[in-house]
């Protein structure tokens, strides 16, 4: 997302190689009821509006993204702005949250990166948030995609083992 530094936004982008091929990677990242198999911190991710796959579906993810001083749950209400399912990509706008990132901007973009492995690159912008440092800030927030993306390898073997078990 580099195109939008200069803005008065926050950017930061992770990526990492999962070991598996581009079409299971998307069928695991792309659904909405398979969030909490990949990222950790979501316990319950449940569509609101619109369809899964069209731009303008509704979803309220919650669980323990960022820490709450009440020990409450994080929720985020989002948006989806585009999917592409031909060049594996999709964008989700942070609508609402307890959690400050109202008006985030979420990027996915799949890539095939050959021998059976996929490139995800997770770009991300958000509002300059009040008392926070800005490095920390996206510090943190690539850490948490970063562990997101580390774990999708899992729920597709997770995924297989289910199915050979059926």
């Amino acid at each position: 997302m580099d195109s939008g530094v200069g803005d008065g936004k926050w950017h930061g982008s992770v990526g990492g190689i999962v070991c598996a091929p581009l079409d299971k990677v998307w069928g695991v990242i792309s659904q909405t009821k398979r969030l909490p198999e990949w990222m950790p911190m979501v316990e319950r991710c449940t569509g609101l509006a619109g369809e899964e796959d069209e731009a303008g579906y509704v979803r309220l993810v919650s669980g323990f993204m960022f820490p709450q001083p009440d020990g409450e749950r994080s929720w985020i209400k989002e948006r989806l702005v585009s999917l592409d399912s031909a060049s594996h990509t999709y964008v989700y706008r942070m609508e609402a949250s307890n959690v400050g990132l109202d008006g985030s901007v979420n990027s996915l973009k799949l890539a095939d990166y050959g021998f059976g492995s996929t490139l995800v690159r997770w770009s991300f912008e958000l509002n300059p948030l009040q008392d926070a440092s800005e490095d920390s800030t996206i510090d943190y927030l690539g850490f948490l995609y970063k562990s997101c993306i580390n774990r999708i390898e899992g729920a597709i073997e997770a995924e297989s083992i289910n199915a050979s078990l059926s």
